[in-house]
């Protein structure tokens, strides 16, 4: 049991999500946490991207992590899905806190994306905006709204923006990676050289009691980078498997000029081949500086379920 006499009262949008629900037990030792969300655990079950929540109480932290990611649009609809829910939803929570009681703090899960990098290393915070995927321009629209709300309410607004986020069971390219090595489907492509930024899900956790009162925009993710071969080594570990085979890259780039014939579905076309291929790898050495904040070793502590 916990003293709840003292403690800050938080509410948390996206808590049943990939990220929320691995962290939610953490915050919950500190916080007095009321969840919004679409599940029936959910303290107010609503789904903001449509609807102003009606909250019956006030605030001290807003922990805005409920999104649209992972997925590829095909249609227009599909396209404005992401606007629906990243940018008019964080509208509606935000309209919905001007009702009840505006928070001291905001903290918003953005995304490396907003960057509009396929290539590149240790990209610090600094670094303009260019993404063009619906993905990347909800969630800029989404900052540059909040930095103004924010600013307008006096609200300490942290904006985080991480990499690819490990944890068990993950969704997106990591889980398909594991998936793919799983059915023996999965092939290394030269040598599996290329660096990517990752981050242990509970390591957003920590950095929350830390932003409350500074607040900023921050990158977070480990400050080891490895390789997609040393990931491969990792999960194939635990799933007691061989290395994948790994292609030379000629071999990789015919077979992707035929998957850019073949549309979406195929498992290889050029901007997936670019995406394996290239190093992106982002800085956290302003959090680290400001904070102290030392995130976990993902080669050492990720485990796959």
């Amino acid at each position: 049991m916990y003293n709840l006499t003292n403690l800050m009262s938080f509410l948390f949008t996206g808590a049943s999500g990939f990220l929320g629900s691995h962290i939610l037990s953490l915050l919950e030792r500190k916080y007095v946490i009321s969840t919004v969300g679409l599940t029936p655990k959910d303290d107010y079950k609503v789904d903001i991207a449509r609807n102003i929540p009606a909250f019956k109480e006030s605030f001290d932290i807003v922990f805005h992590a409920a999104g649209k990611a992972h997925s590829v649009p095909k249609t227009e609809e599909e396209k404005q899905a992401f606007f629906d829910v990243n940018l008019q939803g964080t509208k509606n929570l935000c309209t919905a806190l001007e009702r009840s009681g505006i928070p001291k703090a905001f903290m918003f899960i953005s995304t490396v994306a907003v960057y509009g990098c396929d290539s590149g290393e240790n990209i610090t915070e600094e670094y303009p905006l260019n993404g063009t995927t619906p993905y990347a321009l909800s969630k800029i629209k989404a900052e540059k709204y909040l930095e103004e709300w924010c600013a307008m309410y006096n609200v300490k607004l942290s904006i985080l923006r991480p990499s690819l986020i490990v944890g068990p069971n993950p969704p997106g390219n990591l889980g398909a990676m594991i998936h793919g090595i799983k059915s023996g489907k999965y092939l290394s492509i030269a040598g599996g050289k290329a660096k990517k930024s990752v981050l242990m899900v509970q390591d957003i956790a920590n950095l929350v009691p830390l932003l409350i009162e500074k607040g900023g925009i921050y990158n977070v993710c480990d400050s080891y980078q490895p390789s997609f071969r040393e990931l491969e080594m990792v999960i194939c570990k635990q799933l007691n498997k061989k290395l994948p085979l790994s292609i030379p890259y000629w071999f990789a780039k015919s077979m992707a000029v035929f998957g850019d014939c073949l549309g979406e579905k195929t498992p290889i076309n050029s901007l997936k081949l670019r995406k394996i291929t290239h190093s992106l790898t982002f800085s956290n050495e302003k959090a680290m500086r400001e904070f102290g904040w030392k995130p976990m070793n993902v080669l050492k502590n990720f485990r796959i379920e």
